[in-house]
């Protein structure tokens, strides 16, 4: 029986999703693992998230997936180029979400739903930097504050 990982902030278990093939076909793909791996650092190098990169691959390059094709993920290869962000790409997608919503509600002040919305943000936020200081990735005094997030 498959076990699936619970919603963070809901009471439900989210089974609903697509499957990928076990093992893709990718004989079609035109590109070679070296040309697919230099694409990626050359867009990293100009900024581009893992994500977008992968969004880019997909629909300019017809790569579907990169990992079976080059033998790891676009965030090794952008980590053995020695390419990266200040911020873990999940955590500063939080903080932006968050940023966003802190601006909706300076406008609207009566929007309570918006309030929780944030009270459950922060706190994904504060779970996550606790896990990447523990790991290492972020610094041990990096601390998420309103003020932070409106400065990045």
């Amino acid at each position: 029986m498959l076990q699936y990982m619970a919603r963070t902030h809901a009471h439900k278990k989210g089974k609903s999703h697509s499957t990928r093939p076990v093992n893709p076909d990718l004989s079609w793909v035109r590109l070679g693992k070296d040309e697919i791996v230099s694409l990626i650092t050359k867009m990293g190098r100009e900024g581009l998230t893992s994500s977008e990169i992968g969004v880019k691959l997909r629909d300019e390059y017809a790569v579907p997936l990169a990992k079976p094709l080059i033998g790891r993920s676009i965030s090794d290869v952008l980590k053995a180029n020695n390419i990266k962000r200040e911020l873990p790409e999940d955590l500063s997608n939080l903080l932006n979400k968050a940023l966003r919503l802190q601006h909706h509600l300076k406008q609207n002040p009566g929007d309570s739903n918006n309030i929780r919305s944030l009270e459950l943000i922060e706190a994904k936020i504060h779970r996550l930097s606790k896990y990447y200081k523990r790991e290492g990735i972020l610094p041990s005094k990096w601390k998420y504050a309103a003020a932070i997030a409106q400065l990045e």
